[in-house]
């Protein structure tokens, strides 16, 4: 059994010695295999689980075990060296990458695991994307370096060309491939050795074979560092070498601020390499007291709070467990403490909430706690109407925090009970599924009367699905999948007058706009009165009037109007993207004219807009990356040609080919058994969003004349 490591150092603030962090890879990189040996090596665990034996402590939902892939983002605590780590194991499927988006939203570093033969993955680029945006440090882990072409040169290299930080390698592996047994550790110039016999690192003096090559790599890394330090260059001028602790404290300064990212090796289903890596956890990533303070607004007006204990309590709500028995909603405490029985209010849903219980979670199982405190992650029993997302605070000083983004759904499936006692409990089912899962929708379709779940995926809509039979004990049919298209403008129109004329006694509506749409162009070039205002949608809107003929109030509502019209296309209903509306004039009443008034004009002045231009149908696509053996490269370039797909690369990589290329999502459907059945089960592929694009046969509308 292994024993957490203690110390006698323990910091003035207890928040100090908090660390939130989450593990990030792509599938199969070794991410749940890393927690497992996280736990066990800080004596949480007494049992290494394992993943193909379905034993692990975060893959707990019987999916989970079944398809040997981490679905659902799970939160351990553990105490390594005076410190207590939270962490998530998040999952690395494409599918699941709100559950990332979520996760990291609240966490302060992070684990980037990567696989030492394939370096850097599709859902690797995906989540350290994710991670920049949020700006979350991040220390790597080369993971499986006693494979068969495990290249450590070669991992680092390709993360630096694909995610292009500056990688600090602070290790140099002692032994190759199978014969992989320790580490040469570049700060403090030792040797770290493990053995089948003892599960614990011995250390040892550098080997004589490895001293130059280490001496090397340590003036490397000594001068990379010094690049980007001002007081390691100091120190680096003056001696011409950086002390340890030198070393390390810039090492930590430049984690913290993303200037570098602390580069480790190992073997974690062997158990090499995990010691160090919580080192570096302890050592290299921030705790809360080193983040920003969260900003949030109330009324209009921004208000930051600082993890500080003592100040106004503030959580978010980053995930919930609903089930027949009662919800589970797990929060980050942001600032001030919470006990048990404390009454909160939902800043989001407008409520009061009480907290009936304080848990703190490994994974399945939870430890009772009488409070929480700033810069915890824990789960509580008994809100009602918090959602992931929800903001939680003190009744008197309310703040609404920047809830995490959810991806719109790309692919929807018809289900329905199969027997009628059951249709009103698949209703429930599905609420209780879309309030774990933002990313899901359950909607009912006006035209077939059909409940259609919506998801990012199809194995996202099969693990959902098989819910539903496992958890709810729901017998459901499911329909073919279909893919969310969208409509875009390939030729506009300019000048449509749209009057908005209403009298039926009282007050009347009166609004005239005159609008301009156009294809989005892929760099702006117009100059305009008003600041284009562009959104994620693929929307822009902006006004040119002058002379004040249409108010600033009645602008905005214009534009509120023009989102709304977006909703649905003239070709299908789909929803409208890639489009810029110019407002160009407009004429008000003294009266009557409104912002309501303005608005409709906006929504059905679109509308007839859209009518006139000339559209088109666009479908969703996604770059495949399929890693097959070298024999079958033949078949499955064939089987992608015959799936529109366009290949845009092909590498060998230690006996295999990886073939990269973007498909239509429509033609992935079934894809897996394909591969399985053309590559002998020895072929695998991942996918990752990659835009739209014209759909097969949508020849753009014509405009009509005149």
């Amino acid at each position: 059994m292994r024993t957490n490591r203690t110390t006698d150092n323990v910091p003035a603030n207890p928040l100090a010695a908090v660390r939130n962090l989450g593990i990030l890879a792509h599938v199969d990189a070794g991410k749940t295999t890393v927690t497992e040996r996280i736990l066990y090596a800080t004596g949480t665990t007494h049992k290494r689980g394992e993943v193909h034996d379905g034993t692990t402590v975060t893959d707990f939902d019987p999916q989970e075990r079944d398809r040997g892939i981490t679905i659902f983002a799970a939160a351990v605590s553990c105490d390594w060296d005076g410190c207590r780590i939270n962490l998530i194991d998040t999952p690395g499927h494409v599918d699941f990458a709100d559950e990332v988006e979520r996760s990291l939203r609240v966490l302060d570093g992070a684990v980037a695991v990567f696989d030492a033969v394939a370096g850097v993955e599709p859902q690797s680029e995906s989540v350290w994307r994710q991670a920049d945006r949020h700006g979350v440090p991040r220390i790597a882990f080369v993971n499986k370096m006693d494979r068969a072409g495990a290249d450590l040169a070669a991992a680092v290299a390709s993360i630096q060309e694909r995610l292009h930080p500056a990688p600090l390698v602070v290790q140099l592996p002692i032994g190759a491939e199978d014969g992989f047994v320790g580490v040469v550790d570049l700060v403090r110039m030792r040797a770290l050795v493990w053995s089948d016999v003892s599960e614990a690192a011995e250390v040892h003096p550098v080997p004589d074979g490895l001293r130059d090559e280490a001496l090397l790599r340590r003036r490397l890394l000594e001068e990379a560092v010094a690049e980007r330090h001002p007081a390691a260059l100091e120190e680096f001028c003056e001696r011409e070498t950086l002390s340890a602790a030198t070393l390390a404290s810039a090492l930590r300064d430049l984690t913290r601020t993303g200037d570098g990212v602390v580069v480790l090796c190992g073997s974690a289903y062997r158990n090499r390499g995990i010691e160090p890596l919580l080192d570096a956890v302890v050592a290299y990533l921030p705790s809360p007291l080193d983040v920003p303070a969260v900003r949030g607004t109330w009324d209009g007006t921004e208000q930051e709070r600082a993890a500080d204990p003592a100040a106004p309590f503030a959580a978010l709500a980053f995930k919930v467990n609903a089930t027949a028995t009662g919800r589970l909603t797990y929060l980050r405490v942001c600032s001030g403490t919470i006990e048990k029985g404390a009454t909160v209010w939902d800043a989001t849903a407008r409520r009061t909430e009480r907290i009936g219980r304080i848990l703190r979670v490994q994974a399945d199982r939870h430890a009772p706690l009488e409070r929480a405190l700033a810069g915890d992650i824990v789960a509580v029993v008994g809100l009602k109407s918090a959602r992931a997302g929800s903001t939680l605070c003190d009744p008197g000083a309310p703040l609404v925090l920047e809830p995490p983004n959810v991806a719109e759904p790309v692919v929807s499936v018809a289900v329905e009970a199969r027997r009628r006692a059951d249709a009103d409990r698949l209703a429930s089912a599905l609420g209780r599924l879309t309030e774990e899962d933002p990313s899901l929708v359950a909607r009912t379709d006006p035209e077939t009367g059909q409940t259609v779940l919506s998801g990012m995926g199809e194995l996202h809509l099969e693990v959902a699905v098989e819910k539903l039979r496992q958890a709810q004990g729901i017998d459901v049919s499911v329909g073919r999948p279909r893919v969310a298209l969208r409509e875009t403008v390939v030729r506009g129109v300019s000048g449509v007058l749209y009057r908005h004329v209403k009298q039926d006694g009282g007050a009347g509506q009166f609004a005239h706009v005159l609008l301009d749409v156009e294809p989005v162009e892929p760099v702006e070039s117009v100059e305009s009165v008003e600041p284009a205002e562009t959104s994620d949608s693929g929307f822009a809107f902006r006004s040119v009037v002058v002379g004040g003929r249409v108010p600033q109030e009645y602008v905005r509502a214009v534009e509120a109007g023009c989102r709304d019209a977006l909703a649905e296309g003239p070709l299908g209903g789909h929803p409208v993207t890639g489009l810029r509306v110019t407002l160009t004039d407009g004429a008000t009443h003294p009266k009557d004219s409104s912002e309501m008034a303005f608005r409709t004009a906006g929504r059905l002045g679109l509308r007839e807009a859209l009518r006139a231009c000339a559209m088109r149908l666009l479908e969703p696509v996604v770059e495949v990356t399929v890693t097959v053996p070298e024999e079958s490269v033949g078949g499955v370039l064939g089987d992608l040609a015959a799936r529109r797909g366009r290949v845009s690369g092909q590498a060998a990589r230690a006996g295999t080919s990886v073939v990269t290329a973007t498909v239509p999502l429509a033609e992935l459907f079934g894809y897996a058994t394909r591969l399985r059945s053309r590559t002998q089960g020895r072929g695998t592929f991942t996918t990752r969003p990659a835009g739209y694009a014209p759909a097969p046969g949508a020849v753009p509308s014509p405009a009509p004349a005149g």
